[in-house]
């Protein structure tokens, strides 16, 4: 309860009570009872002020969330090949610096080795890339002996050249995935 004081004027009113006080004074006008005092004092007031802010606010933060969600998919996508392209690309070197020369089932450019095309050394590696989940038939694979020889400790590159297909077209997104491992022949 306020203090009732007959030579003040509480400074509190309602909303009904201003209303009152200003159609009753001389000069008030129904522009005067929609101003800033009035509708910050209803509750109608704050929300007819932001009506369908919260539609325009959301709609514009949905056109910048959705394609950031779609193109970080895309980017997770495109490094997780990246990733298992490397790691076939490590493998196939892995197998080629084991079957050199002294191996049963050698594969390389010397003689005596069945495999002078390294088409065991190939089929590690796509065998190993099938776990991108792409599409490997444009998968290009080239084993390289730099020394000329599979013989320890000779040297070897497994050279992968990849176009990425993918799988929601945004800009940004890389298309060429060139990845290569190099090793040395021990066995």
């Amino acid at each position: 309860m306020a203090r009732s004081n007959p030579g003040r004027v509480s400074s509190r009113i309602t909303g009904r009570e201003y209303l009152r006080q200003t159609v009753g004074t001389v000069g008030g006008s129904a522009a005067h009872l929609f101003s800033r005092r009035f509708l910050r004092s209803s509750k109608m007031g704050n929300f007819r002020s932001e009506q369908g802010s919260l539609v325009v606010e959301t709609a514009l933060s949905l056109l910048l969330v959705i394609p950031m969600v779609f193109w970080l998919f895309e980017m997770c996508m495109l490094t997780y090949t990246y990733s298992v392209l490397g790691d076939a690309a490590r493998q196939g070197v892995r197998y080629a610096i084991v079957h050199g020369t002294d191996s049963n089932n050698c594969s390389g450019p010397s003689s005596g080795c069945a495999d002078t095309a390294a088409a065991n050394v190939k089929s590690v590696v796509k065998s190993a890339a099938a776990y991108s989940f792409h599409d490997l038939t444009q998968m290009t694979v080239q084993v390289t002996y730099p020394d000329l020889a599979s013989t320890p400790p000779s040297r070897v590159n497994v050279t992968i050249n990849y176009t990425y297909v993918p799988y929601i077209k945004l800009p940004g997104i890389a298309n060429s995935v060139q990845l290569s491992a190099q090793g040395r022949i021990i066995y």
